[in-house]
C-alpha cells in the first residue's frame, strides 16, 4: 500500500520536527484568529458611512466566512502544501480545531447563546477533517488517482461556490469564483491534467444536483 501510494505523490520527511510543530501551532492559532473574525463579521452591523465597514459590505466577507467554502479552500491549501500526508492531517485538523473553539466561544460570551446543535456539524467535520486532508494531499499528485482525488475535490467546490441545477449555472459571489479559480491553481499539474478534472469535476457536480432534486 505505502508503496502505491507513494507512487501517486512521494512524501518529503526531510523537515525538522520542531519546524513542523511551530507549523502546526501557528496554524492552530491562525484557526482561532479566523473563528473570531468570522463571528465578529456575523455580529457586525454594517454602517456604510465608515469607509472600511462600507469596503466589508462590498466584499460580502460576512457571508464569504459564513459559508463552508472558504473553509475547504483553506483546509486543501494546509492539507497540499505539508510535506507529508500524516502532517497535513495533523495540521488541518488542529486548524480547525482552533477555528471551532474560538467560533463557539466567542458566540457563547458575545452573542449570548449557545450553538450547540449548529457547532456539532462542524465539530464532526473536525473530527473526520484528518482522513479527508489526508486524501487531498495525494490529490497534488501525477497519476489517474490524484485526477481521480482532484475530480471530487473539485466537484464539491463547485456545489459549494456556485449554485448549479440542471440548467443553469449561476455565480454566488466574485470571491467565491476567486476561490474555484485558486483551488484549480492549487491543483495544477498540466494543462491536460486540470482539463480532465474539471470536466470531470463539472459533470459529477451537475450529477450531484440532478441526483439532489
Amino acid at each position: 500500500m505505502k508503496n502505491w501510494l507513494d507512487h501517486i505523490r512521494k512524501p518529503d520527511d526531510t523537515t525538522k520536527l520542531s519546524k513542523k510543530i511551530t507549523i502546526t501551532i501557528f496554524l492552530f492559532i491562525l484557526g482561532i484568529v479566523l473563528g473570531c473574525f468570522a463571528k465578529w463579521l456575523d455580529n457586525l452591523s454594517i454602517n456604510d458611512s465608515i469607509w472600511w465597514q462600507h469596503l466589508l459590505g462590498i466584499l460580502d466577507l460576512r457571508n464569504i466566512f459564513s459559508e463552508i467554502a472558504i473553509w475547504l479552500f483553506l483546509a486543501l491549501a494546509i492539507s497540499i502544501y505539508s510535506k507529508t500526508p500524516v502532517w497535513a492531517s495533523i495540521r488541518v485538523f488542529f486548524f480547525f480545531l482552533g477555528m471551532c473553539i474560538s467560533y463557539h466561544i466567542y458566540t457563547i460570551v458575545f452573542s449570548g447563546f449557545n450553538p450547540k446543535h449548529y457547532m456539532m456539524i462542524w465539530y464532526t467535520l473536525t473530527i473526520i477533517s484528518p482522513f479527508l486532508a489526508f486524501l487531498c494531499w495525494y490529490g497534488k499528485g501525477k497519476t489517474g488517482p490524484s485526477i481521480l482525488l482532484n475530480i471530487l475535490i473539485l466537484a464539491i467546490m463547485i456545489q459549494s461556490c456556485f449554485s448549479i441545477g440542471f440548467w443553469y449555472f449561476d455565480l454566488n459571489n466574485i470571491l467565491n469564483a476567486i476561490l474555484f479559480l485558486a483551488t484549480l491553481f492549487l491543483l495544477y499539474q498540466t494543462p491536460k491534467h486540470t482539463l480532465y478534472s474539471f470536466l470531470g469535476a463539472l459533470l459529477l457536480a451537475y450529477s450531484f444536483s440532478f441526483i439532489m432534486r
